[in-house]
């Protein structure tokens, strides 16, 4: 190809400037997840050749699905870019490595060929944003991050500036995260906000009227579940013919709605849709990937979890206490009193112990086979705003799990773009008073964003 992009897999896109040049995010083998999500489709091998190919790497962010340890050897020699998230995990461990990388700044174009400029916005949520300019073609790459994390005004004032542009993104029926929540009977819980499910033929419609884009890719959405223990949540998964899709128009406008998998020339505006082949059914134990429901925690795990928990200094403000529920038996962790909260996490001990000591707990929740029971009053966001953020991203991904540190952490992005920060911070603040699917949360939104707020 000599000008355009291709998308693949689950979040990867190969841009091409008499070449590949630059992919972003390639998990195009192995699973991920501890072994929960595997591709809903097979990488073809013209693709996997020009991942190989590429001279640049893109990666976004640290989920497996993005940053794929199994991929690892598709990327092994590129160049390395990353957003600049505060903490710089991921930057460290590649510069250990001996790897090649390099921090994009903040909201500044960089050259990567003579058609080929990307801009990168790393969010306060620990997601990362790409724009793409294909010599005046833009590709808003949003993969998995929220409307309300700091880049919405960035990227309705970039988009501006372009008379086309695509904009790519996770559109999903909300599985990429914790649903596997239980009551304290045991019986399963859906959020409230996936019990009425809206067409995806709308979530891309308000994708697209967020950002000001002209056309919509599916991104970041397409996996499924592997492990017989997490299997129940396929059916929230979405499937690649969900979407809405436009037909070629014989070299005329290209269409509003692309298909998940496609190629795109910028020269002609010819639209091919890449048909790769489906993932094959098949289901794995859990102990495929070294974990046995029925193993107990020894008394160095519980000593390593209690630490893991009690560093986090906002947990105390929010729960009186974690419960780990591993082979049978429960181990409590204490941290604050009067809250009226608990949590217990319900794991088989080798993932649960490794996403620990790794830091990488956001993996279990997302793999939805680890079941979750909130104790006390339902707070209608689940684990949000006061488990995921501060685990998850503040602490395991920004290294920000004081007080002080996150201090520093919330200073350290308000210098990057001041207004853009306050509106985000004003935005959340004011979300998280309401539930998710109150009239009021909606309304929100629309004061915040301009009349943007009932168009996710």
């Amino acid at each position: 190809m000599d000008l355009g992009f291709e998308t693949i897999g689950n979040a990867t896109l190969i841009c091409y400037d008499r070449g590949p040049v630059l992919v972003t995010d390639p998990w195009v083998r192995g699973s991920a997840y501890f072994g929960s999500w595997g591709l809903s489709h097979a990488v073809p091998e013209q693709q996997l050749d020009a991942v190989e190919r590429s001279e640049f790497v893109w990666i976004s962010h640290g989920h497996p699905d993005h940053l794929n340890a199994d991929s690892e050897a598709y990327f092994r020699d590129k160049k390395i870019l990353l957003p600049d998230h505060f903490g710089g995990r991921i930057h460290d461990a590649f510069r250990k490595a001996g790897r090649d990388v390099t921090i994009l700044k903040d909201r500044q174009w960089q050259r990567l060929s003579d058609r080929v400029r990307v801009l990168c916005v790393a969010d306060c949520n620990q997601d990362g944003i790409l724009f793409v300019d294909l010599d005046g073609l833009l590709l808003v790459n949003l993969n998995d991050a929220a409307w309300d994390s700091g880049w919405l005004m960035t990227a309705r004032r970039i988009v501006s500036r372009f008379e086309r542009s695509f904009v790519l993104c996770l559109t999903s029926h909300g599985d990429p995260d914790m649903i596997n929540f239980r009551d304290e009977n045991g019986q399963r819980v859906l959020p409230k906000n996936m019990i009425n499910r809206r067409p995806l033929a709308e979530r891309a419609q308000n994708r697209m009227r967020l950002v000001g884009a002209s056309a919509f890719i599916p991104f970041s959405s397409l996996h499924r579940y592997q492990r017989t223990d997490s299997v129940w949540a396929a059916k929230h998964a979405v499937r690649a013919d969900e979407y809405p899709r436009d037909e070629d128009s014989d070299g005329g406008e290209p269409p509003t709605y692309f298909p998940p998998f496609v190629r795109y020339c910028c020269v002609t505006g010819a639209v091919e849709e890449i048909r790769p082949l489906p993932s094959p059914p098949t289901l794995y134990e859990p102990e495929t990937f070294g974990d046995n429901w029925r193993d107990e925690l020894d008394a160095a795990d519980v000593r390593d979890a209690a630490h893991y928990f009690e560093a986090v200094e906002h947990l105390a403000d929010a729960w009186d206490f974690i419960t780990l529920r591993v082979g049978g038996k429960d181990h409590t962790i204490d941290l604050g009193r009067g809250h009226g909260r608990g949590l217990t996490f319900e794991a088989p001990r080798g993932s649960l112990m490794a996403a620990i000591r790794a830091q990488v707990f956001d993996d279990l929740l997302i793999g939805n086979y680890m079941r979750t029971t909130i104790h006390g009053q339902w707070p209608g966001h689940g684990l949000y705003p006061d488990f995921s953020p501060y685990v998850a991203r503040y602490a395991d991904n920004g290294g920000a799990r004081t007080k002080a540190e996150l201090k520093a952490y919330w200073a350290d992005y308000r210098r990057r773009a001041p207004l853009e920060f306050l509106t985000t911070r004003l935005a959340l603040r004011c979300k998280n008073l309401v539930r998710p699917d109150s009239a009021a949360y909606h309304q929100l939104r629309q004061v915040f964003y301009g009349g943007l707020g009932r168009q996710r």
